[in-house]
């Protein structure tokens, strides 16, 4: 996988859902500003149910990928509108750097029960630089069982709590933050294992894209380590589509993922305001410590090393 295979892979399925706190103001690309948002007190109300399921509104939205100053491609998520309790969620992207390439196919099937969402079938086609790969994962609910495979290798995991596959479980996301539900936690299956997942929301941030200025809620992922950050921007007036997700590990520069444009079939309901959960004061001192570690905009001979041993590491 180009640049960082852990990296890249929880940035696209976090803007799939795809860690840790300070404003990144300071590390923007050029053409993003940041700038938080005064606190509020703002009184909770109980979300409406329209609120709550409108990430499932018809809806197509395009995202720009950067590496540090280095535009990689882009990436497009496109859910078509139902007539049923039944959806069909896709995901394409295509991005490289010099002679790299990675291309992505990905569809998700699922269900609706209630506000929560019952992942059926899950297809990934992987072409590029290095080896060619498929992943499919079929969710035999009734069965309590699932069977995955994964570049040619097979496995069957018991399913006998909530799961989701790496796509669809961003929309169950969004549809949690309009929910005010806590906490922010998932169990994702992902190249033949279940994976977790926790999120904590930092607070109000107002970001300028290229795309338009928005309002949005700041997400950090939570993670033991400090080694891998990611941080993302979320729109509730747009039912919470991600707007920008920045991702970087220790000594590397940073991922950087924006919206591009937008649509939905339908207007959207008024939201909630989200419950803030705040920081974790130390994980945040270590965070901008990190952040400050990052290097310039050029790429240095070891980088680019690295970069082409991942783009071919079968």
């Amino acid at each position: 996988m180009l640049i960082n295979k852990a990296g890249l892979a929880t940035c696209l399925w976090l803007v799939s859902p795809t860690l840790l706190a300070q404003s990144l103001s300071t590390q923007t690309h050029p053409s993003v500003s940041v700038e938080m948002a005064p606190a509020q007190a703002v009184p909770f109300t109980k979300p409406t149910q329209a609120a709550i399921l409108s990430p499932l509104t018809a809806q197509t939205a395009t995202y720009n990928v950067f590496y540090g100053s280095f535009e990689l491609g882009t990436a497009k998520y496109k859910l078509p509108a139902t007539t049923s309790n039944y959806y069909v969620y896709q995901f394409d992207s295509d991005v490289g750097l010099l002679m790299l390439s990675d291309q992505r196919h990905i569809k998700s099937e699922f269900t609706l029960e209630g506000t929560k969402l019952v992942p059926y079938r899950y297809v990934q086609k992987r072409t590029g630089t290095g080896s060619d790969y498929e992943e499919q994962t079929a969710f035999l609910k009734s069965e309590n069982y699932i069977h995955t495979i994964y570049k040619n290798d097979t496995k069957k995991l018991d399913y006998t709590e909530e799961l989701f596959d790496p796509l669809m479980v961003q929309l169950q996301f969004r549809m949690d933050l309009a929910a005010n539900h806590r906490p922010l936690s998932f169990k994702m299956v992902k190249e033949m294992d279940i994976d977790d997942y926790s999120f904590r929301v930092l607070g109000n941030e107002k970001v300028t894209l290229d795309s338009g200025t928005y309002d949005t809620v700041k997400i950090e992922v939570i993670r033991d380590s400090t080694k891998r950050q990611t941080i993302f921007w979320m729109a509730p007036k747009l039912a919470y589509l991600p707007v920008r997700l920045s991702h970087f590990s220790k000594g590397s520069k940073q991922l950087d993922i924006q919206l591009a444009n937008y649509h939905f079939e339908k207007p959207l309901p008024i939201m909630t305001p989200a419950i803030i959960d705040g920081h974790d004061p130390e994980q945040a001192k270590q965070a901008q410590e990190l952040i400050e570690q990052q290097n310039n905009g050029d790429i240095s001979s070891s980088e680019l090393d690295e970069i082409k041993r991942l783009a071919t590491e079968k």
